[in-house]
């Protein structure tokens, strides 16, 4: 019998990269520039606007890996996108972007037939952002639709590791700082690099041995909070989307 744990850890990687890959696209862009809005600002209004038009605390207890003076600037500098529009572009431009980057991947319609079982009966406690995105309607079309799928996945996956990070009693720096990340938008990317990305000044703090095996546990407790959702799939269509998943990417 397939290992749902091991389901949950052998794909993360490329559907993280996959789930957030339109972040940083030429769709994104161009939403950018139609509604004027700075692009830091566009990813949280966009990514996070389906909280609602809520104070900039919330979005933070959300996304949990920024500094609180990066998410408030950001979101407070796109607050003449109403929330609504901001998410309506913002998930347009994930769905044109996997249009784009899968339009020919075959295994498209079957993928998403696939991850619809896993995000359609997820818990989504401690991930709001899982909950909300998962509101937004499915496109029809193969491409868009397991694009959308992905990026649930990867929302859920980011939700649960939150709960996982402050269990074994670490900072948010210190996740992203003692580990590499192979489920960004641009793929492998250090530790460092995540933690500038993320808005932490600089210097970041050396690990120690148990600090690093904390951040160990950290990431296999998730793969495990992960787990029952990959569950709802049999022996043979978890091998299968291990397959397809890494096809895709």
């Amino acid at each position: 019998m397939a290992d749902p744990q091991v389901t949950a850890a052998a794909v993360k990687g490329k559907i993280g990269t996959l789930g957030g890959g339109f972040m940083i696209s030429r769709e994104v862009k161009a939403v950018c520039e139609q509604t004027g809005t700075p692009p830091r600002a566009m990813y949280f209004r966009g990514r996070c606007g389906v909280l609602g038009e809520v104070d900039a605390d919330v979005v933070m207890a959300a996304t949990v890996f920024f500094t609180a003076d990066d998410v408030r600037a950001n979101w407070e500098a796109g607050k003449s996108l109403p929330v609504e529009r901001a998410v309506e572009l913002y998930a347009g431009a994930c769905h044109d972007w996997g249009r784009r980057r899968l339009g020919d991947f075959a295994g498209a319609a079957r993928l998403a037939e696939l991850l619809e079982p896993v995000v359609r009966d997820a818990s989504a406690l401690c991930a709001p952002l899982f909950a909300g995105w998962r509101a937004l309607p499915l496109p029809d079309d193969a491409p868009a639709r397991v694009t959308h799928l992905m990026h649930l996945v990867r929302e859920l996956r980011g939700g649960l590791h939150a709960v996982a990070v402050l269990a074994e009693g670490l900072t948010p720096l210190e996740a992203m700082v003692f580990s590499s990340h192979e489920g960004s938008p641009l793929g492998l990317v250090s530790g460092e690099d995540m933690a500038r990305f993320f808005g932490w000044p600089e210097p970041y703090p050396a690990p120690g041995p148990e600090t690093l095996a904390r951040r160990a546990r950290a990431e296999e407790l998730t793969d495990r909070m992960m787990a029952p959702f990959f569950s709802a799939l049999g022996d043979e269509e978890s091998a299968e989307l291990v397959e397809l998943v890494g096809r895709a990417g």
